[in-house]
């Protein structure tokens, strides 16, 4: 089982490293940036990854002794001989993931579905922790993207209704005024453009409201 250990990660040289989806960072003690790369848990890491054709976050690989014992990590853990890895299953489905990993080769197996992840190594067989919870939806949909259409907008819509309207309510104003100084056969005409005045405000206030309702209800759905 060939094991290559280097003081850091960034001495690792680019020739060394074959595993495409996954970085010596990731790899690396979170506590002192040390890695030791067992090649055939990388092997076996990387066709995971090849099988189930989905990112695999690593949460945790190779541990220092140092920081294993600073994390509360098994004396023995699997991780200090960079044979363990800890992967979130944000989106993954567990059961999925799990019988890929078994068919991959992996044979110990630790659940912990409160901290959302599995853990991996390559043995003995065993496992240990609660099961995760069966989902009603492994994980959230992926969707194509979609081009957004302007003028389907709610920001566009509102915005453009309260500009018309602004416009109208104002040029209803200045025809008012024109048609006070004619002749009194129009004058009747005068209350009657005021009301229509007063009716474009609000039509002008409304789609303002919209429109501060839309950059709201946007930038919530941004920070989700």
């Amino acid at each position: 089982m060939p094991t290559l250990t280097y003081p850091h990660w960034r001495d690792v040289p680019a020739s060394a490293w074959r595993w495409p989806n996954f970085s010596a960072a990731e790899i690396a003690c979170r506590g002192t940036g040390a890695i030791k790369i067992n090649t055939e848990a990388m092997d076996k890491l990387q066709a995971l990854r090849d099988r189930l054709s989905k990112p695999l976050i690593v949460r945790s690989a190779y541990r220092s002794p140092e920081h294993n014992r600073a994390v509360g990590g098994a004396p023995a853990s699997k991780h200090m001989q960079g044979t363990a890895f800890d992967i979130a299953m944000a989106n993954h489905d567990p059961a999925a993931f799990e019988a890929a990993a078994r068919a991959i080769g992996f044979l110990g197996f630790g659940y912990y579905p409160r901290s959302g992840f599995m853990h991996i190594d390559l043995g003995p067989t065993r496992s240990w922790g609660d099961p995760f919870p069966a989902r009603s939806v492994p994980f959230a949909p992926e969707l194509p993207p979609v081009r957004e259409v302007l003028s389907e907008s709610r920001t566009l819509r509102g915005g453009g209704a309260a500009g018309a309207a602004t416009v109208g309510a104002a040029g209803v104003e200045v025809l008012q005024d024109v048609l006070a100084e004619t002749q009194s056969t129009i004058q009747p005409l005068v209350p009657y453009l005021d009301t229509l005045r007063w009716v474009l405000i609000v039509i002008a206030l409304i789609g303002i409201a919209v429109t501060i309702h839309a950059r709201l209800d946007d930038w919530k759905r941004g920070q989700r």
